[in-house]
């Protein structure tokens, strides 16, 4: 006969199993919570610590690894975290989602995870400031296990001679897919979603391969000569963003089909063009956000300001979505009557003046 000891222990052990299943699901739902790390100030203050990756918030068990084996790269992940949110918010700053975030270890909140264009901009944009991040540290010299490409040599079909200091794109890019694309690879390719944000995540790597420019500089007394000796740069990371937000507005909606043993994500329509490894691609409609909805991690428009003159995105009657706006005056403060004074300083006044400020009801 089981005693009621037995029982409770039973039960208790059922329930902990059942917790860290749960803890489980919760870290590999949200596999992008590294952004996180944008938020970490004091990162190199943590990672003084032998066991400082561990206590990083925001990683899963993969990325621990991944910083245990080269803690001195963490900075930089921490710098393409800031850049792939600063981006985001740069490239979505009129429309309805406007890339706001939140205080806990998921930024984007539960748009980041949820399958849907804005999340399959979110994964390019952070695979591809990791990546930027990365190969800039090692140009810079500030990783010990990478510097310049040195591959790139010889002589260009161009004439010109390949040497300088080559952005080490191939090495930023295998950290970006170890660090990004681990905790993802980890659910299986069962996952649509985990194949989803695979895609996006090369999609953003390649965003940047792809536009590496060639800077040269010439030789000769007049800058005339024909000698020249180039190397290659990255794109500026606005440009990046760019790319991506052009990509993000021909997205592709796809749905996961079986094609023998392999799981393949294949266009929803028939009459959508086949997407190829440079776009992006998402499963879910968007949700309205036009309203506060806290379940999905949508804030609204609802107080969010509005260009009353502007027929665009950023326009009242669009942006707060019929809702109609309130007007309030705002007082200006700028820098005014400039005068330059010898040497070598420039004083201004402060003038001050109100405008009329509209926000969303």
């Amino acid at each position: 006969m089981t005693s009621m000891s037995d029982l409770l222990d039973g039960i208790v052990g059922q329930c902990q199993s059942l917790t860290l299943l749960l803890i489980s699901a919760v870290l590999h739902r949200q596999a992008s919570s590294f952004i996180y790390l944008a938020k970490q100030n004091s990162l190199q203050v943590l990672l003084r610590d032998p066991r400082g990756c561990e206590g990083l918030m925001g990683l899963v068990e993969e990325q621990v690894r991944v910083c245990q084996w080269e803690v001195e790269a963490m900075d930089a992940v921490r710098r393409g975290a800031e850049l792939a949110v600063e981006e985001c918010q740069h490239q979505f700053h009129s429309p309805w989602w406007n890339c706001s975030t939140l205080q806990g270890l998921q930024v984007f909140g539960k748009v980041a995870i949820q399958g849907t264009w804005e999340s399959a901009f979110i994964h390019a944009i952070a695979a591809a400031g990791i990546a930027f991040a990365v190969t800039r540290a090692c140009s810079r010299g500030e990783l010990e296990k990478c510097g310049c490409d040195r591959k790139v040599g010889g002589v260009s079909p161009e004439g010109f001679q390949w040497s300088g200091c080559s952005d080490n794109l191939f090495y930023g890019i295998t950290f970006s897919q170890a660090f990004v694309d681990n905790p993802e690879r980890s659910r299986g390719v069962s996952s649509s979603r985990a194949l989803m944000n695979l895609h996006n995540n090369e999609a953003g790597r390649k965003a940047l391969l792809a536009h590496m420019k060639v800077e040269c500089k010439r030789h000769g007394v007049s800058d005339s000569c024909e000698v020249r000796t180039c190397w290659k740069v990255m794109p500026p990371f606005h440009k990046v963003g760019n790319i991506l937000k052009e990509k993000f507005e021909g997205a592709t909606e796809v749905y996961p089909k079986r094609v023998g043993s392999c799981k393949l994500l294949v266009p929803k329509s028939s009459r959508f063009k086949p997407y190829t490894a440079h776009d992006l691609v998402y499963l879910l409609a968007s949700p309205d956000f036009c309203d506060r909805d806290p379940l999905h991690g949508v804030f609204g428009t609802s107080g969010r300001q509005c260009n009353r003159t502007s027929a665009a995105m950023d326009g009242c009657d669009l942006l707060c979505c019929g809702r109609g706006f309130r007007t309030a005056q705002a007082e200006v403060v700028e820098c005014c009557s400039c005068e330059f004074r010898w040497c070598c300083a420039v004083k201004c006044k402060q003038c001050r003046h109100f405008v009329e400020v509209h926000r969303c009801r």
